[in-house]
């Protein structure tokens, strides 16, 4: 494939990232406007949010799966399509339990999308620097989605209502299928993997169970019957499924990944990082409108110098990861991250319009770092055959971290109040520190090797598979 044919299908899969991000940031605005139609209470706003997350974490690993077994182009195109459906129905919701269930039709298309997308370009790019440098231009039409996202949410919200928040994705969902159609070619792993209905249904009950007994809590008490039994089918569900997954010999979540530092590292990366991400845009919009008493033009205008310098540093740190590896990036993206919450709970930055954007800048730049080097490592170190679900895993670990941010940055919320928070930014600083942390012990040479024997060590378990089949 030519260089500006490979170009063409990078800005093609990147066109459905914007749609997803975009959709998501813009939403974030519009909570407010939602909570005063509906009347809607702090836990209904947090459905809202994690009705869509929780629904794309539990399928994401079935559909890199599918996709890899299928045809990637196939899923990719049915993504494209339920997720312009979804957004449709969205926007003709009478009511936040209708709104829910849409978001979860969107969440079912949109998980077709961001891993699939990944695994094509994984398979595209062959060349590891360039691999790298298309990542860092992925991570970017994040940041450019985050620019945008609050901007366009907000002016939409205040001139024609939230619910045109989601029209925007219905040109660019179209455009999106028929150059996908045109341009994207065919393409799946030379061996098909089979179907894990027993890992899916205890990931489905392990994600809904434990959000639910977060967001819940502060209504039903933590130390209820309801929220206990959440907590406890949650530790048994995890338990059943890596008891069941390990004897599987192609299970829905290869547990042989984690035998590699980098990778396992970059999973705990993105449930830290989105966790951060998730918890930061619920709680400024909340606090930015309910609070400061700002419209949601302007809570969006707030939000600018945290978007813009994601935009910035996303594709930056695609080119240090290129050219020097992910562990500069990533302890850069958790100092940064970690000092924007501890500028918030430590030192009143809520306070101060100027101290405020110095940490909304911070969180920016951090959050733009991170993506790269978690992308980067997760399929890096992985068989390319096996790049579907490699990214499928990461990306569901990203869900999971925005879920659980959401969920317990909420339950904050519903206990103090969206004014007085301290602890929830405390959370998030805490988050940050773990990114550091945890880049610090998993990019160093140690890390690459076991990475190395990781993936020759299932290259080869997977053809003596194959040749016993």
């Amino acid at each position: 494939m030519s260089y500006h044919r490979r170009m063409l299908v990078l800005a093609i899969c990147c066109m459905s990232l914007l749609i997803v991000s975009l959709d998501n940031t813009a939403l974030n605005v519009a909570l407010p406007s939602m909570r005063q139609e509906f009347d809607a209470s702090v836990s209904d706003l947090q459905w809202t949010v994690d009705a869509y997350t929780l629904v794309l974490a539990s399928l994401l690993m079935l559909s890199g799966s599918t996709a890899d077994r299928v045809g990637r182009r196939r899923v990719f195109q049915a993504g494209l399509l339920l997720f312009t459906l979804g957004s449709l129905l969205c926007s003709l919701a009478p009511g936040m339990g209708w709104l829910v269930v849409f978001r979860m039709v969107q969440a079912t298309g949109g998980s077709m999308l961001n891993p699939v997308a990944m695994s094509i370009i994984t398979n595209v790019f062959t060349d590891p620097r360039e691999r790298a440098r298309a990542i860092g231009v992925w991570g970017g039409v994040a940041g450019i989605s985050m620019a945008a996202g609050p901007l366009a949410g907000g002016l939409l919200t205040e001139t024609l209502g939230w619910r045109s928040i989601f029209w925007l994705n219905l040109p660019l969902g179209v455009a999106a299928m028929i150059l996908t159609a045109l341009f994207v070619a065919e393409s799946k792993a030379p061996r098909a993997r089979r179907f894990d209905p027993v890992g899916q249904l205890l990931v489905i009950v392990l994600l809904g169970s434990l959000t639910f007994g977060i967001i819940e809590a502060p209504a039903e008490g933590w130390t209820s019957p309801l929220i206990l039994g959440c907590l406890a089918l949650a530790a048994l569900s995890l338990a059943g499924l890596v008891a069941y997954e390990r004897r599987r010999v192609e299970p829905l979540i290869d547990l042989r990944f984690f035998r590699s530092a980098p990778f396992s590292g970059a999973t705990v990366l993105a449930v830290s990082a989105f966790a951060a991400l998730g918890g930061f845009l619920f709680l400024n919009t909340l606090y930015l409108q309910e609070v400061r008493g700002l419209d949601a033009l302007h809570a969006g205008l707030y939000m600018v110098p945290m978007a813009s310098m994601t935009l910035v540093s996303a594709p930056l740190s695609g080119r240090i990861v290129a050219a020097r590896g992910p562990r500069l990036p990533t302890l850069l993206a958790g100092l940064t991250m970690a000092c924007s919450g501890v500028l918030f709970a430590g030192f009143g930055a809520a306070q101060s319009v100027a101290l405020m954007f110095t940490a909304f800048v911070l969180f920016g730049i951090g959050f733009g770092l991170v993506n790269a080097p978690i992308t980067n490592t997760a399929v890096s170190g992985m068989p390319r055959e096996q790049a579907g679900v490699a990214a499928g895993i990461t990306s569901t670990s990203r869900q999971i971290g925005m879920s659980l941010g959401v969920a317990v940055i909420g339950s904050v919320i519903a206990t103090t109040g969206p004014a007085d928070n301290d602890v929830a930014w405390w959370i998030i600083a805490g988050c940050g520190a773990a990114v550091l942390l945890v880049g610090c012990l998993t990019t160093g040479t140690w890390a690459a090797a076991s990475a190395d024997r990781t993936a020759k060590r299932i290259a080869a378990e997977d053809r003596v598979h194959a040749t016993r089949a």
